[in-house]
C-alpha cells in the first residue's frame, strides 16, 4: 500500500507545474493566499484576546491545511476538532510531530460517542497518550463507553458536555432535568478515575441564518450565556472545579474579529461588542478556561459569506479559498429564463452539494437560491457583493442532478456574457465541507503569483471515509 508521504510525492510529481487548463474536471481547487490570510485572521484574533483555539479539520481533511489552521510554528496547544475517527487517525501522525517538539496535542471527537468507535478511540488514545483524547458527551448511557476506553487504555479520557443552545442537532438544554442529571454522573464518574470532567461545548449552528454585518456576535454571546450557565451549576455541585468553555461556529468564532473586541472594556461601538467584551472578562476572572472551535473559516464559501457574520471587509466572496473546476459540455440557446442560455457543466451534486443557503427573503425566491456561482475567472461574471445574498447575479448553476449541472443567467438578459463549450469555469460552492467530499485531493493555486495564478503549486490528499 503506498504510505501518504509516498502518495503526496506522486501526486507533486505528476501535477505541480500545470496548470488548472491542463487537469481534468471536475476537480477541487484550493487558492493558497486566501486559505492563509484566513487562517491568520482567526490566531490573530484567539491570541489578542488571549483564548484558546481548537479548530475543525472536517471540512479539508488534510494535514496541510491542519497545519495552518494551528500555527504550525507555535508553540500552543495543537487542540483541534474531528466529526469522524478517521479525521483522528489520519492526524496522529502530525499530533505525535507536535509532540515530539514538546507541544502539547489533543483530538477532540465531537460526535456524541457510539459503541462501535471505542476500540479506533481507545487506539488513538493509547497512541496520543495521557490527555490526547477528548471525547462528546451529552447523554448518560454514553458514559458506559467512556468506561469501556478507560479500561482500554489505563488512563481517563477527557470530557466535553456538549449543550444545546438553540441549533436542536445535539447536546442537552441548560438548566434542564438532563442537564443537571448528566452533570452529576460525569463528576461521579471523574471521582471513581473513569474520565475528566473537562468543559462543556456549545455549536450555535443557526448563526448561519444571520444576514447582518457583524450580527453573529449576539448568537457568540448566546453561546456563552448557555454555557457559564452550565458552568455555574457544575461549580455549585463542584466548587473550584476547573472548566474548559468551548463555544464556536465559523460565522460567531470569526466575529472575534471585531475590531472593538479587546476582552476588557465594557463599552464598545455597539451592545454585542460591549456583551461579548463583558463574558470575556468575567467569564476569565471566574477562574474559567475560553475556548474557540471553528471549521469552514480557511476556505469560506457562499453560506459563509451569505450570513454577514463580518463587515465587507473581512468576508466576502474575495476571500472564498475554495472553487470547483469544471468544464462546459453543452449549450441550449434560449431555454433559460427570459430566453437567456443555459449551459450544461459535468459538475452536478456530487461534485457541489445539494445544500441551499438558507432563503431568508421576504419574499421565497428572490434571494439567492442556487447551487453555486460562476468565479469571475477569465469571464467578466459579476461576483456577490454586499448585499449578497438579497442581490445577485450572472452565472449561476441554477439546477443539479447527479453529475449534471445547469448554469443559468440571472441578471438582465441583454447583459449576458457569452459561454462556449469546451470553456473551463470555477465554481463558488455554498458549502465547502459538502462540496470537497467528492474528491479524493485538491488542486493548490496561489493567486499572489502574478501571471502564474493558475498554476499548480501543491496538491493535498484529502480523506476519505468514516
Amino acid at each position: 500500500m503506498t504510505s501518504s508521504s509516498e502518495l503526496k510525492k506522486e501526486l507533486q510529481a505528476q501535477f505541480v507545474g500545470k496548470t488548472l487548463h491542463d487537469v481534468q474536471t471536475p476537480s477541487a481547487v484550493l487558492d493558497l493566499a486566501k486559505i492563509e490570510v484566513n487562517c491568520e485572521r482567526m490566531l490573530q484574533a484567539v491570541r489578542r484576546l488571549d483564548l484558546g483555539w481548537r479548530p475543525h479539520i472536517k471540512t479539508h481533511k488534510t494535514i496541510e491545511l491542519t497545519r495552518r489552521q494551528v500555527g504550525d510554528a507555535d508553540n500552543s496547544p495543537a487542540n483541534i476538532v474531528v466529526s469522524t475517527i478517521l479525521e483522528a487517525e489520519k492526524v496522529v501522525p502530525l499530533l505525535q510531530e507536535y509532540q515530539q517538539r514538546g507541544r502539547e496535542v489533543n483530538v477532540l471527537f465531537s460526535f456524541p460517542l457510539f459503541p462501535s468507535a471505542v476500540d479506533r478511540l481507545s487506539s488513538i488514545s493509547t497512541q496520543l497518550g495521557v490527555g490526547g483524547l477528548s471525547l462528546m458527551i451529552d447523554h448518560p448511557d454514553q458514559l458506559q463507553y467512556v468506561e469501556a476506553i478507560q479500561a482500554k487504555t489505563g488512563f481517563a479520557p477527557l470530557i466535553f458536555m456538549k449543550v444545546d443552545m438553540g441549533y436542536q442537532r445535539a447536546g442537552v438544554l441548560p438548566g434542564s432535568t438532563e442537564c443537571e442529571t448528566l452533570i452529576e454522573q460525569l463528576l461521579a464518574k471523574e471521582a471513581e478515575g473513569k474520565c475528566v470532567f473537562h468543559g462543556i461545548y456549545a455549536h450555535a449552528g443557526h448563526s448561519y441564518e444571520t444576514r447582518e454585518d457583524w450580527k453573529a456576535l449576539d448568537h457568540l454571546a448566546a453561546e456563552f450565556k448557555a454555557l457559564e450557565e452550565v458552568a455555574v451549576s457544575i461549580t455549585s455541585k463542584r466548587p473550584g472545579h476547573p472548566l474548559t468553555l468551548s463555544v464556536g461556529a465559523s460565522p460567531t468564532a470569526t466575529s472575534l474579529q471585531h475590531p472593538d473586541l479587546d476582552g476588557i472594556t465594557s463599552d464598545g461601538s455597539s451592545s454585542s461588542v460591549s456583551s461579548i467584551n463583558g463574558f470575556l472578562r468575567d467569564l476569565k476572572a471566574q477562574g474559567y478556561k475560553l475556548e474557540v472551535h471553528a471549521g469552514v473559516y480557511p476556505t469560506l464559501d457562499l453560506q459563509q459569506v451569505a450570513t454577514h457574520a463580518r463587515d465587507h471587509s473581512l468576508l466576502s466572496a474575495s476571500s472564498i479559498g475554495i472553487t470547483i473546476l469544471t468544464e462546459i459540455a453543452s449549450l441550449y440557446p434560449g431555454r433559460g429564463p427570459e430566453k437567456t442560455t443555459e449551459a450544461l457543466i459535468n459538475a452536478g451534486c456530487l461534485a457541489l452539494g445539494r445544500e441551499p443557503c438558507a432563503d431568508l427573503g421576504a419574499e421565497k425566491g428572490q434571494h439567492y437560491t442556487s447551487w453555486g456561482i460562476v468565479m469571475p475567472w477569465g469571464l467578466d461574471n459579476p461576483a456577490p457583493g454586499e448585499g449578497f445574498p438579497a442581490v445577485h447575479g450572472g452565472w449561476q448553476v441554477g439546477k443539479v442532478s447527479q453529475e449534471h449541472g445547469i448554469v443559468r443567467w440571472r441578471s438582465k438578459p441583454e447583459d449576458e456574457v457569452p459561454l462556449k463549450i469546451g470553456q473551463r469555469l470555477r465554481i463558488w460552492p455554498n458549502h465547502a465541507c459538502i462540496a470537497g467530499a467528492g474528491f479524493d485531493k485538491y488542486y493548490v493555486v496561489d493567486s499572489r503569483r502574478a501571471g502564474k495564478e493558475d498554476e499548480i503549486v501543491d496538491v493535498w490528499p484529502r480523506w476519505d471515509g468514516w
